[in-house]
């Protein structure tokens, strides 16, 4: 089992940024993608990146490409997402997930967290 908790989310202004965290547990998390996932109101969940184990190699939603950056620090046991530029259309509930693979379809994730919300006004 892993064990996953976000943090970091709030209300930011269009054109802000904030830096989400997720606390992961349980097990090696360097075992695991991860990744982080979002829904907004009314949508359903949309895979927004990912990170390897290793952290090397990472792997955007065109539509938060170049705006988004996700990192991870094993020793730590943390994954972050840096979220710049942000645009009222980024409002959503942000999670954390974790699996052995990389997938983009959100239903294929394992493991979760409770989510963190994310509101951008504009």
């Amino acid at each position: 089992q892993v064990q996953l908790v976000e943090s970091g989310g709030g209300l930011v202004q269009a054109g802000g940024s904030l830096r989400l965290s997720c606390a992961a547990s349980g097990r090696t998390i360097s075992n695991y993608v991860m990744a982080w996932i979002r829904q907004a109101p009314g949508k359903e969940r949309e895979f927004v990146g990912g990170i390897s184990g290793n952290g090397r190699y990472t792997y955007y939603a065109d539509s938060v490409k170049g705006r988004f950056t996700i990192s991870r620090d094993n020793a730590k046991n943390m994954v972050y997402l840096q979220v710049n530029s942000l645009k009222p259309g980024d409002t959503a509930v942000y999670y954390c997930a974790a699996d052995t693979r990389l997938y983009t379809v959100p239903t294929f994730y394992a493991y979760w967290g409770q989510g963190t919300q994310v509101t951008v006004s504009s």
